[in-house]
């Protein structure tokens, strides 16, 4: 049974077609029934590929195949399924992903390493390939440019919505068009999540200039937000240039002619970063972290993971309690420089706590009213140096329970 749409659900906004990108779905049967589960998209000649992966140490074996196959820069198609991960899964898991390749190559006249893979869903349980082989040929033959929403639904698996963005920026007098879809919804935590999160532009970029903007949105986006502490093993995020565009020419280590191209990326990465935490398992509620006053930004984001991985926080807020000696017990469990007599908390704007002690007449009434909110606002200031950070997360309500104590039943 489908899970009931997100309370803080976003709508998918209208996907333009990006030059040189057909895309398509269709069911294949590998765990759901009734549902598109194999999406594939095509890529014009001289696409040019960047990409970010899990840190899990136990990898699936789409990840080693991307990894391999991204030292080339080149790709000519994409392909993913849903409701089997191919994680833990030996050398069959692996013949898996090179048998995929194959044959999406042969149905593109590519080589087997220009074809990317993504698996998401169930770890430890085998591949059945066939299935993928079997559909290949005609989704294959009916990709088209307008199919993002039929994609994005694809490849969902305990999500309630599909999850897209779209910018536009300029590269000299050009205009070029970033798009994306993700999805996402539990294991989600920095470094990245169990998610996977697929982009194309038409603009005509080297690939290491790509790589380096790519690197840098997902450390200011998908890598600040968290559900649940748990980094998945199957984290994919892929950017597809294609080049389509006629703009200045690019120089391989990108430069001042990409400061709006950079811009878009940017906001289209953060867009589906946070629809990823709207759709957090059972989350009712969005809430970000703003830590300030740390010793350096690096220490200012473990303070504000540690906020927002914990239980004892996330439980509080489900339960609409504003209870900010939580919020104190996370920052001094947080491993990084703090002192009691200089912290400050607020909630919703309203300062409860500062400089170690509560405030003053501090009336709880407002902050009452902020936590029966569907978006919460944290602050926290340690008052020892001019390190900031920013987190999102979502509360923890029985819902994540119900979820992921029948994900495979």
């Amino acid at each position: 049974m489908a899970n009931a749409v997100s309370p803080l659900a976003v709508p998918l906004p209208p996907l333009p077609p990006i030059a040189g990108v057909t895309l398509g779905a269709t069911a294949a049967g590998i765990r759901y029934r009734g549902r598109d589960d194999v999406m594939m998209m095509a890529f014009a000649p001289g696409t040019a590929v960047a990409g970010v992966f899990t840190r899990n140490r136990c990898p699936g074996a789409p990840i080693d195949w991307c990894r391999a196959a991204l030292a080339a820069g080149r790709a000519r198609a994409l392909v993913v399924n849903a409701g089997n991960a191919n994680v833990f899964t030996g050398r069959l898991g692996r013949e898996a992903c090179d048998r995929t390749a194959r044959a999406a190559a042969d149905l593109l006249g590519c080589r087997p390493r220009e074809v990317f893979l993504a698996s998401t869903g169930v770890i430890g349980q085998l591949l059945p390939v066939e299935k993928i082989e079997a559909v290949l040929p005609d989704l294959a033959r009916s990709l088209t440019a307008d199919a993002w929403e039929r994609a994005a639904r694809a490849i969902m698996t305990t999500d309630t919505f599909p999850k897209g963005a779209v910018r536009t920026a300029r590269i000299g007098d050009t205009a070029v068009t970033i798009a994306g879809i993700a999805k996402g919804s539990g294991m989600i935590a920095p470094d990245l999540a169990t998610m996977l999160c697929f982009l194309a532009t038409d603009a005509k970029i080297p690939a290491p200039a790509l790589q380096r903007l790519l690197a840098r949105g997902v450390e200011r986006s998908f890598n600040r937000t968290t559900v649940d502490s748990d980094t998945s093993t199957s984290d994919t995020v892929l950017l597809f240039a294609t080049g389509q565009a006629k703009h200045p020419r690019v120089p391989a280590q990108g430069g001042p002619l990409l400061r709006d191209f950079a811009r878009a990326l940017n906001e289209v990465l953060q867009d589906l970063a946070l629809a990823v935490v709207r759709d957090g398992e059972g989350a009712q509620k969005l809430i970000r972290i703003d830590v300030s006053g740390a010793t350096s930004p690096r220490s200012a984001k473990r303070v504000a993971l540690a906020i927002a991985n914990s239980p004892l926080v996330k439980t509080a807020i489900a339960g609409e309690d504003a209870n900010w000696g939580r919020i104190v017990m996370a920052v001094g469990k947080a491993g990084e420089p703090a002192d009691r007599d200089r912290l400050s908390v607020a909630i919703g704007g309203v300062w409860m706590a500062r400089d170690g002690s509560v405030v003053p007449d501090y009336d709880e009434t407002p902050v009452v009213a902020h936590m029966k909110g569907r978006e919460i606002a944290i602050a926290v200031d340690l008052g020892l140096g001019r390190g900031r950070a920013t987190v999102w997360t979502c509360d923890l309500t029985h819902g994540y329970i119900d979820i992921n104590g029948s994900y495979r039943s």
